[in-house]
C-alpha cells in the first residue's frame, strides 16, 4: 500500500520537472499558463521572460518611477489571479499578459489621486535595488525623448492609437495586439492603417519647411 500511495506522487513530481525542464527550453506556453498561479517555478520563469517587456510598456504609459514599478508588481499579480481562466483561444501568453496590462494601467489611470481607504497594496517600488531604478529611469528617459512622436499619437483616437502602441512600440504582431486589445484581426488590422496614416500626416505637419531656419540656428 505504502508503494502504491507513493507512484502518484512521483509520478506527479516527475511530470512538474519535465513541465519545469520544458519551460526553460521554450519559455512559458499555453499549455502551462494556467499553472503559475500554483507553481512558483512556473511563475518566476512566465515573469523572468515578460518582466522586461512588461515593464515597458508600463513606462512608455506611465512617467514616474515608483508608480511604473506599483503598476508592474499588479500587473503580475493580477497574472496570478486569472491565469486559471487563461484560454489559448484568447490569445498568446504575451499577448494575454498586455491585456491585463492594459486593464490595470487604464484603471490606475481613473483612480489616480482618489484616497483608497482602507486598501493595502503591495508597494512595488519597495522591491528595487538600484539596479531595477535606474533601468526603469532609463526607460522613462528613453519614452520622453520621443515626445514630439507621443504628443501625435496622443491626438489618435483611442481606439486606433491602442492597436498601434502595441504593435509599433510593444512589438506584438497584429494578432497578438487583436487579442490584448479584445478585438479581430482584421479589425485591429484597420485600425492600425488608420493609426499610422494618421501618425504619418500628423508628423508631417509637425515637420519644419525645408529652408526655414531652426529655433537653435536663429539664436
Amino acid at each position: 500500500m505504502e508503494i502504491e500511495r507513493a507512484l502518484p506522487q512521483e509520478s506527479s513530481a516527475l511530470s512538474r520537472r519535465m513541465r519545469v525542464i520544458a519551460v526553460g527550453e521554450h519559455g512559458v506556453g499555453a499549455e502551462q499558463l494556467r499553472l503559475i498561479g500554483t507553481d512558483p517555478e512556473l511563475f518566476e520563469a512566465f515573469y523572468r521572460e515578460q518582466v522586461e517587456d512588461l515593464q515597458r510598456f508600463v513606462a512608455r504609459r506611465v512617467g514616474d518611477r515608483e508608480r511604473a514599478a506599483d503598476l508592474t508588481a499588479e500587473i503580475f499579480l493580477a497574472a496570478i489571479e486569472s491565469a486559471d481562466r487563461y484560454r489559448p483561444r484568447r490569445g498568446t501568453p504575451k499577448a494575454w499578459l498586455y491585456g491585463i496590462a492594459r486593464i490595470v494601467v487604464a484603471n490606475d489611470r481613473r483612480q489616480r489621486g482618489r484616497q483608497r481607504v482602507g486598501e493595502e497594496r503591495l508597494r512595488g517600488g519597495a522591491l528595487l535595488d538600484q539596479d531595477d531604478a535606474a533601468r526603469i529611469d532609463a526607460r522613462i528617459d528613453a519614452a520622453a525623448r520621443s515626445r514630439q512622436l507621443y504628443a501625435a499619437m496622443d491626438r489618435l483616437p483611442e481606439a486606433e492609437r491602442a492597436v498601434l502602441e502595441l504593435v509599433a512600440l510593444d512589438e506584438l504582431a497584429v494578432a497578438e495586439a487583436a487579442a490584448a486589445a479584445g478585438l479581430r484581426p482584421v479589425t485591429a488590422r484597420v485600425r492600425l492603417h488608420r493609426a499610422r496614416r494618421k501618425l504619418r500626416a500628423e508628423l508631417d505637419d509637425a515637420a519644419p519647411t525645408p529652408g526655414t531656419p531652426t529655433e537653435e540656428a536663429g539664436s
